[in-house]
Parts: structure tokens; sequence; C-alpha cells
């Protein structure tokens, strides 16, 4: 098997194998492709169309060469659980899913977020939590103790996947949506055993779904929000999978059944860094807007469904009382 012999399979629109695709994926994040071999194996992906099997070799790969947190490696007894969804919905909303990840660790349950800077909205969660006085670049150990600690770490993906640098020059010479656009909230390198994912463009819901499958999770819920946000949102159905025991079957959460009001999604956006973080502030001490502090509440929902702690209208309760209560223990690593 040679990198040409698996091009030309893709030149002619054929599907890899789980064997084929692992090949080329471990020859990548080795370094051992030529940048010209790699723009073309993106290039032939997203040609052929690429599918779960192509994005499970790619996160395999990922998840391989990345850097490990001690202790955390998907068989751990006590549930982790990440927010982390695609982004790049050009919604431009505020930091929902990292004030839900630190709602979570306020109540007890152990977070490991991963992230990144912004690349298309005006402040990504790394931003945020740099402006919350939150540690960015921790090695593997200190995010280790910070779990123990906090019930919180925040995993900047750029320190934790050094194998990516292969890639990136492409990726910014190409100039295109490739596979690697997906392959963000499926690289936690602490591997959560739970997880909610917003996907903005809901045509990758399924791909998403199983690769979720096909990679390795106990409960996971995969969505696109109403209006193609990447977040649950309160102004119409949530449509995606419910993943658990290895199934994937579809559902819907529709926000008016769990005692949310209809919002306008303007309600949730901001128009720079500084807003976003002066609204993450007033959130997490339970007096930001009520558009905002009621999405923070529904995804915080979703998150307690995961854990098995209630109904979902059972857990939306406990939600819009935590977020309205704010903050118990503090911002974590700060103070």
């Amino acid at each position: 098997m040679t990198v040409s012999e698996i091009l030309e399979k893709l030149a002619q629109k054929e599907a890899l194998n789980d064997e084929q695709a692992d090949f080329m994926f471990d020859t990548l994040m080795r370094g051992d492709m030529t940048e010209a071999q790699t723009g073309a194996f993106l290039m032939g992906l997203r040609a052929k169309g690429e599918d779960s099997t192509d994005l499970a070799a790619g996160v395999r790969a990922g998840v391989a060469y990345a850097n490990k947190i001690p202790g955390y490696d998907g068989t751990n007894d006590k549930p982790v659980i990440d927010t982390c969804g695609t982004g790049g919905d050009g919604q431009s909303s505020f930091n929902n899913s990292t004030a839900v990840s630190l709602f979570l660790a306020d109540m007890g349950y152990t977070v490991a977020k991963h992230g990144n800077r912004a690349l298309s909205s005006s402040c990504g969660s790394a931003d945020a939590l740099e402006e919350l006085g939150v540690p960015l670049e921790q090695t593997p150990e200190e995010a280790a103790a910070g779990l123990a600690k906090y019930n919180f770490a925040f995993l900047f993906a750029p320190a934790y996947h050094p194998a990516f640098k292969y890639v990136m020059p492409v990726r910014q010479q190409l100039g295109i949506r490739t596979l690697f656009n997906f392959m963000g909230p499926l690289l936690n390198p602490a591997r959560p055993s739970h997880q909610l994912m917003g996907i903005g463009d809901s045509t990758k819901l399924e791909l998403m779904g199983e690769t979720l499958l096909l990679t390795g999770v106990d409960r996971a819920l995969v969505f696109t929000g109403a209006g193609n946000f990447d977040e649950l949102t309160t102004w119409g159905v949530n449509r995606g999978y419910a993943i658990e025991e290895g199934t994937m079957e579809k559902m819907t959460i529709n926000p008016d059944r769990l005692g949310f009001k209809q919002h306008d999604p303007k309600g949730v956006r901001v128009a720079d860094k500084a807003e976003a973080v002066a609204k993450l502030r007033d959130i997490l001490a339970g007096k930001g807007p009520e558009a905002m502090m009621d999405m923070v509440a529904l995804n915080l929902a979703g998150c307690l469904n995961l854990l098995d702690q209630g109904t979902m209208r059972e857990c939306a309760d406990m939600a819009r009382d935590a977020v309205h209560q704010g903050l118990q223990k503090g911002i974590p690593y700060v103070g």
C-alpha cells in the first residue's frame, strides 16, 4: 500500500476502507507525506465526499499523536464531559458552551473543555477563558491536576496536537473547507465519555454522529439548533441524534415543552470580544440577559440529561436554578 495508490483511488472517487484511511492519516500525522500529497489527499476526500470511515481514521490518528492527559484515556469510572461544538455557524453569538462548561464544573461534574481561539467568531473559548484568568497552555500534568482540583481544565487545541503542524500550512494554502474543519470537537485528548456537540451545518449531523460511534463515547447529543446555530436554541426546535451504548437515534428538543420562553436570536449575539467577555461575566454571576441565561440553561440541561440527572424537563428546572444562582465556587483557577 502506498500513498500514490490511495490517491489514485480517490481520483476515481472510490471509498477508502478502514485500513487505507488509517494508513493515510497515520502517514500524514507522522510527517511522512509531502505538502503536494497532503493537498491531493484532502482535495481527494472532499471531491469523493468525506464519510465516517475517513473522519474516524483522522480522529484515531489525531488522538494517537496528541499529548495525553495522565489518567484520562476514556476508561475512567467517573464521567468526563465536553461541550465543544464545531463553531463556524456565523451567528456571532456569546460564549455559550464556555459558560455551560463552567456551570457544570461548579456543580461538581468533571469537564475537559477542548477549544481554540476565535477562527470565525469574535471571541473563541480560549479568548474568553484567558480574559477570565483561566490558564490556557497547561501541560498535560497541570491539566490533570486542574481536573482533580477544580473539576475543570481547558485543553488548548494547538498545545495538544503538535502533529497538526504537518497539515496546517496546506489547509491555509488551500483556503477551502476540508475534513479537518469537522475534526476539532472529536479530538479531545482527555477522551470524554459524554459530549454535547453542536453542528452549524445540519447536513453533517449524521457524519459526526457516526464518527462518534466509531471512535468511542458513552453518551452524546449531536444537534443543530434552530436557524443553524451550533447551540441548543430557545427560538425553535433543535434536531439531531442521541448516542448511547453504541446506538444512534434521531431526537428533537423543543424548548417550549421544557418551560423556556421563545427568544429572538438577536438576543444572544455580541458585537466584539469585549462585549462577549462582559456578557459572560454577567452570566456567570447569575445576572446576564434573559435570552443568554435561558440559552445557557437549555444547553446545561442537555448536559445534565446526558449525565443521568433526570428527564430533560427535570434537568431544565435544575439548570435554570443553577444559572440564576450564578457560580457558587467562583471561576476555576482564579482567586
